[in-house]
């Protein structure tokens, strides 16, 4: 029997409606705090949807576009299309560094039903992932400080039956305020890992340097743990910030005003920028470094002021959801957009694909057989047609570029014309006499 979207809707939100009356039902839900996107998928379980076709598909998807996410780097921002017949979800693989504060912002029209979850997650291994954070629509921002390097997946999806556009930002900045007065002007000289002593070791933190006696402030709300002299820091402070497994330590100062001991709040003076210690040759400086329980760490990324905001999409949004074809003589379809990127592959003129999303100068596109990636939207063109083609033998209109596994659609007969809109391996996109549009082998 055909699918019947108009009632599989119906069945949808009755049965939700009935499931939902506790937020996170089901056996998961007696052992877990279940994730917005999670629960949904409990309730549709709950309903029984699992069962159908579309309800299955959505669950499936859900995981399955957490191993094929696609490689981005931050600042980043895309706009979208999820199309409710398609069952889409959007995944996003990025660097980060430890000490950053990731902020995603997700905005949608329509701004009534039409939920979007909203997970991130920390990618342990190619197979192994940890949801860090999540949310839905209603509250459509997260923030989270990066606990270590490597690698997080953010993916969207919405709800099932639910069409619209979506414009996704992510940034990253500091997870500290910065450790000197800006009364200084102060400026980071020196970083992490910069040698010392002819080579004899390295540098366990950054230098920040301003005039003498700037305050040297807190970074966090927290405690003040040491106040003391060494030799190579000189007159040095170090404090706990407030739910963190880390200390901060500031060297060479030219007086300590804090007390052991001492709460502090954010941007309380420490002490007075210096040279004390192996800095008195030196101009005058905050060495500040962090260390945890398995040694000092780069404290850079906690303090970077610098927040870079993502390049403006440039590329048109009326391919958003459409059918479009290549149209240069080599189109490649990159990993990640970049032009240095690994190439996923490369297509022949007239290729046929999906957009379904922008970023900058590129296009994230679908191809028949779901392999995604990214093409320069200069290379991409609507499928107006190419040529007009009369049909010399009987064939099947398919619903896709498979004679093994796609649907007939109709069948088109010796004589009838149809019109070329691109291609696919060794098939034709095709609309016949009565707008119908479908595949054909190319013979």
């Amino acid at each position: 029997m055909p699918f019947d979207l108009k009632y599989f809707s119906c069945v949808l939100l009755v049965s939700i409606v009935l499931f939902s009356c506790s937020k996170n039902t089901g056996p998961l839900a007696i052992f877990n705090k279940l994730s917005p996107h999670d629960a949904y998928g409990q309730r549709l379980k709950d309903a029984g949807l699992d069962k159908t076709a579309m309800g299955s598909a959505w669950i499936q998807k859900g995981q399955a576009s957490i191993t094929n996410a696609l490689n981005v780097s931050i600042p980043y921002k895309e706009t979208g299309y999820f199309s409710a017949e398609k069952i889409p979800s959007a995944t996003l693989r990025f660097d980060v560094k430890r000490g950053q504060k990731l902020h995603i912002t997700l905005s949608k029209r329509p701004l009534l039903n039409f939920a979007i979850y909203m997970d991130l997650l920390e990618e342990i291994s190619s197979t192994e992932q940890k949801l860090i954070a999540s949310a839905d629509t209603t509250g459509a921002t997260l923030d989270h400080e990066v606990k270590q390097n490597g690698k997080y997946i953010l993916r969207l999806q919405p709800e099932l039956l639910r069409s619209g556009e979506y414009t996704l930002t992510i940034t990253s900045g500091p997870s500290l305020s910065f450790p000197v007065s800006s009364t200084g002007k102060p400026n980071v000289g020196s970083f992490w890992g910069d040698g010392r002593d002819n080579g004899g070791r390295k540098h366990e933190g950054i230098d920040i340097f301003a005039p003498k006696r700037t305050p040297a402030i807190a970074a966090a709300d927290g405690v003040v743990t040491s106040v003391s002299t060494n030799e190579l820091g000189g007159l040095v402070v170090f404090m706990r910030p407030t739910d963190r497994d880390y200390t901060l330590y500031y060297a060479h100062l030219d007086q300590q005003l804090a007390q052991n001991g001492q709460t502090v709040h954010i941007g309380d003076t420490l002490g007075l920028v210096g040279n004390t210690g192996n800095a008195r040759s030196t101009p005058s400086h905050l060495h500040f470094g962090i260390y945890t329980n398995g040694g000092a760490i780069d404290p850079y990324p906690f303090v970077n002021r610098t927040v870079q905001s993502p390049k403006a999409i440039t590329a048109s949004l009326q391919l958003l959801n459409a059918t479009a074809r290549t149209t240069s003589k080599t189109n490649r379809l990159y990993i990640e957009p970049d032009k240095d990127a690994h190439i996923r592959q490369t297509l022949p003129v007239s290729t046929v694909l999906n957009i379904i999303a922008a970023t900058e100068g590129w296009y994230k596109a679908t191809l028949p057989d779901g392999t995604q990636g990214y093409i320069n939207s200069r290379d991409v063109n609507t499928t107006s047609t190419l040529r007009k083609l009369n049909l010399k033998q009987q064939q099947a209109l398919l619903d896709a570029p498979d004679s093994l596994n796609a649907a007939r659609k109709t069948l088109l007969v010796i004589g009838d014309q149809v019109n070329i809109k691109g291609s696919f391996r060794n098939y034709y996109l095709v609309t016949d006499q009565y707008d119908n549009t479908g595949w054909i082998e190319v013979h």
